[in-house]
């Protein structure tokens, strides 16, 4: 007599979604508008009227996201606008933030 056993075995997989970045710009009295613009349409791919009313953002509320990414592009980002802000001679301030 062959008994035949078979076994079924389910998993579940969780699968969640990584955390999202904030790439921050911060207001300072140095680094000016049109360099600001600049880092966004390059940096970002922002559209000039889009770069325009983050860079107000940032004006008026002294900080504003540029766009909201993985952590290691927002990390990317980040640096590559700090380190073009200094070789310009510029004190920008970006950070990024965990997505609430």
């Amino acid at each position: 007599m062959t008994t035949d056993i078979q076994e079924r075995v389910e998993e579940e997989i969780h699968i969640t979604e990584p955390k999202m970045w904030h790439v921050i710009f911060h207001n300072d009295d140095k680094t000016t508008m049109e360099f600001v613009i600049f880092l966004l349409t390059q940096v970002f791919h922002k559209t000039i009227e889009e770069a325009t009313e983050i860079m107000l953002t940032i004006h008026t509320k002294d900080a504003a996201s540029a766009g909201l990414y993985s952590h290691e592009r927002a990390e990317t980002k980040m640096n590559v606008c700090v380190n073009t802000a200094r070789e310009s001679g510029f004190p920008l301030k970006v950070t990024i933030e965990e997505e609430e």
